[in-house]
């Protein structure tokens, strides 16, 4: 089902944290700030919000959702249906900016926590989740949050479609991709039977990149289209940090691999602090040995970044090749430089990048991926046919973990000759 968009816009729009509290937002709620800030979103004139329910604030014990985080996402709803635009709110978040935040009773504690920490209760965990896929319990769990929060937006204007998880594989990977479908189909069902609108869920481009006992074909097999997300400083096989062709490379494989059209939900970088240079041209993921420290140049940022000028020029190029390869659309991320205040406090404290990857800096002015964004919002493009798969799905997952640099290269240089 297709609500409040025709099928035929493309669609633009913005993760949503809000600048002074990020993901510390249900916390510290300032619905003032929110409607400032989405009245600002819609005059760019973008029109989807994705924004994300914190699974440890909403349900804080296994059978019971939080009332008053129940009122503050109607009041998120509110605000942005009152700036005349569209939500679509993330559930069992879950993983978010490199740490799993999860509800304690979700721990397992036979499970270690892997390559990213846990917190939960505020509290940094050694534990990692259970198998929300398998787990009879978790999945009853995840039904009641999901029929809960769902009969709250029945009917809702705003609502565009619901979003799984964000990233869920990097919570814990399924044991088997019939596994994923069922956790998947259960889910579906769920918030099909109490708001009647689309669901979704946050595919990544891990997901892709090495057998993570997900399928595209089956696990999106209930949804009303597939997502994607995916940055060239945190992929493996990027010609650089300015490679505009990774994301339409990950979004004609969701495509190919799915059978559904595909909805670019996360795509952007993190930008330089002002009077520096990017040394790197990559972001170690979490598990990774840092990058050599040597030799740079005295302007040089601390990590992976492009300057506000090259931001501004990745953001049109990158979205202008999702719309021209078939995509639905295409949601940045994010909106907000945090404020610095939060630079001590998890995520920041291990990933200060994370600080940088807005389209308002921390006071709020704009950049100028801001303008770029508008100025394709004005286009009011029409979603273009997608094209023929470029692999089949059965292959592509044997072929991995290296098939995906080859599959790469070869998409590059079918780019360039056509």
């Amino acid at each position: 089902m297709w609500k409040g968009h025709r099928m035929a816009d493309f669609l633009l729009g913005i993760n949503y944290w809000p600048r002074r509290s990020a993901m510390y937002m249900w916390e510290r709620f300032d619905l003032g700030e929110i409607r400032e800030d989405m009245a600002r979103i819609k005059g760019l004139g973008l029109g989807i919000v994705r924004f994300f329910l914190s699974w440890d604030t909403f349900a804080p014990s296994i059978d019971t959702i939080d009332p008053q985080a129940l009122a503050h996402f109607e009041a998120m709803m509110g605000a942005i249906g009152e700036a005349g635009l569209q939500a679509m709110p993330t559930l069992f978040c879950g993983h978010m900016s490199g740490v799993n935040w999860l509800p304690a009773w979700a721990l397992d504690s036979a499970t270690p926590h892997g390559r990213f920490r846990t917190i939960a209760g505020g509290a940094v965990s050694p534990y990692g989740i259970g198998d929300f896929y398998a787990d009879e319990r978790l999945l009853a769990a995840q039904e009641l949050f999901a029929r809960g929060v769902g009969d709250r937006a029945r009917n809702h204007p705003a609502l565009y479609a619901w979003d799984l998880g964000n990233e869920f594989s990097n919570l814990r990977e399924p044991r088997t991709p019939a596994d994923a479908a069922t956790w998947s189909s259960r889910l579906t069902d769920a918030l099909h039977e109490t708001s009647n609108v689309s669901v979704t869920a946050g595919t990544h481009g891990e997901d892709l990149e090495r057998d993570r006992n997900i399928r595209p074909s089956s696990i999106a097999q209930p949804w009303a289209f597939a997502t994607m997300h995916g940055y060239p400083v945190y992929s493996a096989f990027s010609r650089g940090r300015l490679d505009a062709d990774v994301v339409p490379f990950l979004m004609q494989l969701m495509q190919s691999c799915s059978g559904k059209d595909v909805l670019f939900t996360e795509l952007g970088n993190p930008t330089c602090p002002p009077g520096t240079v990017s040394p790197y041209d990559r972001v170690p993921l979490p598990g990774e040995p840092p990058l050599p420290s040597s030799a740079l140049p005295p302007d040089a940022a601390s990590y992976a970044c492009l300057t506000e000028a090259e931001m501004a020029a990745y953001a049109y190029a990158v979205i202008d090749r999702v719309h021209a390869r078939g995509g639905l659309g295409a949601l940045w991320w994010c909106w907000a430089d945090y404020d610095a205040s939060l630079a001590a406090l998890p995520p920041f404290d291990r990933a200060q990048h994370e600080l940088h990857f807005g389209i308002v800096r921390n006071d709020g002015s704009f950049k100028p991926v801001a303008q770029a964004l508008q100025r394709m919002a004005s286009e009011q493009r029409s979603v273009l046919p997608a094209p023929p798969a470029i692999v089949s799905e059965a292959a592509y997952y044997a072929s991995l973990p290296s098939g995906i640099k080859d599959d790469y290269q070869r998409y590059c240089q079918r780019q360039t000759a056509g």
